[in-house]
């Protein structure tokens, strides 16, 4: 999964309930501020898939702009 942008249809399982994520909402929180956001979660346990150039890209980037604050 290269592009979260593009809504392409991933096939991610949740590792718990063993079925398939589907894209919702949901919300981030980090040092008292809430970002809401549309990933991959499981509609059963509530887990959330996030994807490695997420973590790495745009979420370090507000973190460093939250600590720097």
């Amino acid at each position: 999964m290269s592009n979260m942008t593009g809504q392409q249809q991933v096939n991610i399982t949740c590792f718990k309930c063993g079925i398939a994520l589907t894209l919702g909402k949901v919300t981030l929180t980090y040092l008292g501020s809430s970002f809401p956001v549309e990933l991959y979660r499981c509609s059963q346990c509530g887990l959330v898939y996030i994807p490695e150039e997420l973590a790495n890209g745009k979420m370090q980037q507000v973190e460093a702009a939250l600590e720097d604050k």
